[in-house]
């Protein structure tokens, strides 16, 4: 039996945390016992989205475990500063998910602004542009879940 493999997700409010793992559990459909582990305090809501989609595995928690793995979210709708800002989750997360993509000429947000800026400040660490909600980039970190997480080989 392996060993249970934890992969923290964080990022702000509104960032796509939620849609991340909701479109994680959908990708890797009985294939993986999935459960999510939650340390909202403030609002039920997303830890019921999340029952309604992927079973009633979830278990709240006040303080954070350690995880093998972090993916940070950023929402692009911030603007096209947030990797600039150098954040821990911008500089030491094993992923970084630059989410809400589609709308970034609307928010006055430059994809390619971002892209320097997370290149220059994660150095080699991996980035994805995403539209968690329409499943752009999904297969993309899915793929990096296996490679990088689970030290799968592409058949």
């Amino acid at each position: 039996m392996r060993k249970p493999v934890r992969i923290g997700v964080g990022g702000a409010v509104g960032s796509g945390k939620t849609a991340l793992a909701d479109r994680r559990c959908r990708a890797l459909p009985g294939q993986y016992e999935l459960a999510v582990v939650t340390n909202d305090i403030y609002t039920k809501e997303d830890a019921e989205f999340l029952i309604r989609q992927g079973g009633d595995n979830l278990a709240p928690t006040v303080s954070p475990e350690p995880v093998g793995s972090h993916v940070d979210v950023i929402d692009v709708a911030e603007g096209d500063k947030i990797p600039r800002t150098g954040g821990p989750g911008i500089t030491r997360s094993d992923l970084l998910v630059i989410n809400k993509i589609d709308p970034a000429p609307s928010v006055g947000a430059s994809l390619d602004v971002m892209e320097r800026d997370a290149r220059r400040l994660r150095g080699a660490r991996p980035f994805i542009f995403a539209d968690l909600v329409r499943g752009i980039g999904v297969p993309d970190v899915v793929s990096w879940i296996k490679s990088e997480v689970l030290f799968e080989t592409a058949a």
